[in-house]
């Protein structure tokens, strides 16, 4: 690390990964302290974290009782009087701490507090409070090891998963859906090509599924008009019309992963020609089968009959009755803690161990109107499909005839 900056206090400063490794910031103590007052052990469960009371490096010895670790202001563990040491233990999630997560590590990230009591003249202090920003790194690909717990440790995936953050995700995909669509501009008769995703990291095997997606004029879900294409758990009820063709793609590239191809729509009398559309993700374990809360089902029109991307048909026979359940399908208004960058969206979610599920925005997309194609499916207010623009189509076809006609009348005279 950089100036002040403090690597694996806790144990030797040489190892190799797949080891855990800590990363303290002293920066707001290095100016008075030549020495690394605090130092971090990283465990597989827990952190360690040791303090000398000599915090400033000055030889005045602040009291124990004035730091704490994290946002829950957690108090000392230990004390070692003799060796004017205070010690902290925590599990990793344990005292506010947070995670984040990069391709490379899960990082949980604390910070020790120092904030001074007057003990005597209230007017007067003599030191200032302090925070030691404190982070354990675990890489995401190893199990990990401490080199000082019992040699029957437990393996990463199996400690740490129950605190791992998904991470669900909605994109816009070309054609081929090889990559990421550039544009977000659309006509009515494309299609819309959207991979939904959940990145599962060690976690056990998870099966991605979409429970419902709604269609709105702005970024507030609760907004009118709408319209559902996906509802019910899973099914695609916007491929049950008869001018669309939107369905489930199948079968998945991977379990964690979910396409599905929309025709192109846009709200009737909706000038902004905006569309925002948020999906609500969740997951359940790969070994479980499909169920009527956890779906994707498409209409086949030729059979006339509900088809699941996996499991038996009874899965979807829900779809025609709209009766399969309310269980984990309540899709939540979307609210700031969401991040939605341009077409794609992403949100981390605390989940427990077999289940997590999570709110996601694609948009906006701009819709043009039609100027190919024949017909258009238009959302009304009421969240019905009507077809658009035909009979305007045929005036202007039979105007461009009679104008033909016209031009050729002038141009061979009787």
């Amino acid at each position: 690390g950089g100036r002040g900056r403090v690597e694996s206090l806790g144990q030797p400063h040489a190892f190799s990964q797949p080891s855990p490794w800590a990363w303290v910031d002293v920066s707001q103590l290095q100016a008075a302290s030549p020495l690394h007052p605090v130092s971090v052990w990283c465990q597989e469960a827990q952190m360690v974290v040791t303090v000398h009371r000599d915090l400033f490096g000055t030889g005045r010895l602040v009291r124990a009782a004035d730091l704490t670790l994290g946002t829950a202001a957690c108090p000392a563990t230990a004390q070692n009087a003799a060796e004017s040491v205070v010690t902290f233990t925590a599990g990793l999630h344990e005292c506010g701490s947070t995670l984040r997560l990069t391709p490379e590590a899960l990082i949980y990230s604390t910070s020790l507090n120092y904030n001074p009591v007057h003990a005597g003249n209230p007017v007067v202090i003599r030191t200032s409070p302090a925070v030691v920003p404190i982070e354990c790194h675990y890489p995401r690909r190893n199990n990990v090891s401490s080199h000082a717990i019992q040699p029957t440790w437990a393996p990463f995936y199996s400690t740490l998963s129950s605190e791992q953050r998904l991470l669900f995700s909605l994109h816009l995909m070309n054609d081929d859906w090889s990559t990421e669509r550039a544009s977000t501009v659309f006509q009515l008769g494309e299609v819309l090509h959207m991979q939904a995703s959940v990145s599962v990291g060690n976690h056990a095997p998870l099966r991605l599924f979409v429970d419902n997606c709604v269609a709105t004029p702005s970024p507030d879900r609760g907004s009118s008009p709408q319209y559902a294409f996906i509802d019910f758990s899973g099914c695609m009820v916007d491929g049950r019309l008869d001018d669309a063709t939107s369905t489930f793609i199948s079968p998945r590239p991977r379990l964690n992963v979910l396409q599905f191809a929309v025709d192109v729509f846009k709200f009737a009398g909706d000038s902004s020609s905006l569309l925002y559309i948020t999906c609500h993700l969740k997951v359940s374990p790969a070994s479980q089968p499909p169920d009527p809360q956890n779906k994707a089902c498409s209409f086949h029109k030729p059979s006339g009959l509900w088809a699941p991307v996996e499991g038996t048909r009874a899965v979807c026979s829900c779809c025609e009755t709209q009766r399969c359940g309310t269980a984990r399908r309540s899709l939540q208004p979307f609210s700031t803690s969401h991040q939605h960058r341009g077409r794609r969206s992403h949100r981390e979610l605390p989940m427990g161990p077999t289940l997590g599920e999570a709110d996601v925005m694609l948009g906006p997309l701009l819709i043009h109107g039609h100027q190919q194609h024949p017909a258009g499916r238009v959302p009304s207010a009421g969240g019905h499909v009507v077809l658009g623009l035909a009979a305007g189509l045929a005036v202007l076809l039979l105007a461009a005839l009679g104008a033909l006609v016209a031009c050729r009348t002038r141009s061979n005279p009787v």
